[in-house]
């Protein structure tokens, strides 16, 4: 039986790199050890970390004036470096569009000494939709704009960044990096956890701009971009294995054509899924329109026994983690860049089959 992992994260990775990382797994290059086994002061880690900063920044068209970071600590981390390095005593402003936006909003506040505000929120419509930021609801002495640009959970995501005017637009990106049009120069930071689109869980990446680095002193080395810029994400032993599986994604991505061809690819997956819900007469999805995200789709029958007979026979048919994140249940398929369009044709005739079975109830 084919299995299709519909992962949230840890998800799918690129069958050539699992392949290729196999085959290096003992010995890397001649070397006689595992890529896990190597130094990361060694000549060929670095050659590794090099290549895969290199990649990255070819596939993003990262501008010079940006440092690439490869750290620990997941994206959640983050929650606390950004306000810390970017916004003591300060104001940081914030767009509340679910879970993820949620804590990184409580991890500022716990801060102490950093004044939140919420400028706009979904909430009170089960974050359904990506509420519209305009030029005049960000207070320009503030320290940034923080945005969650793809929401894992229910499905949402940015078509188009605000217009922040001189405050930096912080971005959480974990779930739709290298599957977006966006443009770098339009954030003063980025991160993102890798296990969705990059590598396995372990490596958090993080754009900086080189003005951000250095505003505030950080006691703490670890949680200092500028310390970690300067050591080149070297200032402690870095997560090795998972920045070889980057650079080997990134290769993979590099090799399918890059970003526009890997987007065009996630939009016609997603189109797929999203046709099939649409003149279903028993699936609908929760999103609006407009604010529908390519990588995370979640769907429901509107009748939660009905939902959990759905998740049961697909999970039985080889459709794994299909299940809706428990917060909001149903049903979520996460179609990121190594999920093979096959996987989402295979899914949508399941759901045509169940829905002739079914229908009726």
């Amino acid at each position: 039986m084919t299995v299709y992992n519909f992962s949230a994260g840890p998800a799918v990775l690129p069958t050539p790199v699992l392949e290729q990382a196999q085959s290096e797994f003992t010995d890397y290059k001649g070397s006689g050890m595992s890529v896990m086994e190597l130094s990361h002061r060694s000549s060929l880690f670095d050659a590794i970390i090099k290549d895969a900063e290199k990649r990255l920044r070819e596939l993003m068209s990262i501008p010079d004036n940006y440092h690439v970071l490869f750290l620990q600590g997941g994206a959640s981390l983050q929650f606390s470096m950004v306000p810390l390095n970017l916004a003591q005593n300060k104001k940081a402003l914030y767009v509340n569009t679910g879970s993820w936006s949620k804590k990184a909003i409580a991890a500022a506040k716990e801060l102490g000494n950093v004044e939140v505000e919420v400028i706009a929120s979904s909430a009170k419509d089960n974050f359904t939709y990506i509420p519209e930021i305009t030029p005049d609801m960000i207070d320009q002495d503030a320290a940034y704009l923080h945005i969650t640009t793809n929401n894992t959970i229910v499905g949402t995501a940015y078509k188009s960044i605000p217009n922040a005017g001189n405050v930096p637009i912080v971005a959480d990106m974990s779930s739709n990096i290298l599957a977006n049009d966006y443009d770098v120069k339009d954030f003063g930071i980025i991160y993102a956890g890798a296990q969705k689109n990059i590598g396995p869980a372990g490596l958090t990446v993080v754009i900086i701009r080189d003005d951000l680095l250095g505003l505030y002193e950080v006691n703490e080395p670890m949680l200092d971009y500028k310390t970690q810029a300067a050591a080149n994400s070297l200032y402690n032993t870095p997560p090795t294995f998972a920045i070889y599986i980057a650079q080997l994604v990134f290769k993979w991505l590099q090799e399918l054509g890059g970003l526009p061809e890997i987007l065009k690819q996630d939009q016609e997956k997603a189109q797929l899924l999203y046709d099939a819900i649409e003149k279903s007469n028993l699936f609908t999805s929760p999103v609006r329109p407009d604010s529908r995200s390519l990588t995370n789709i979640p769907f429901v029958t509107g009748n939660a026994k009905l939902d959990q007979k759905f998740n049961v026979e697909a999970l039985a048919a080889g459709f794994e983690n299909l299940k809706g994140h428990r917060s909001v249940g149903g049903m979520r398929a996460s179609l990121y860049n190594a999920f093979p369009k096959e996987g989402v044709q295979a899914l949508v005739t399941f759901m045509e089959k169940f829905e002739k079975e079914n229908g009726g109830l």
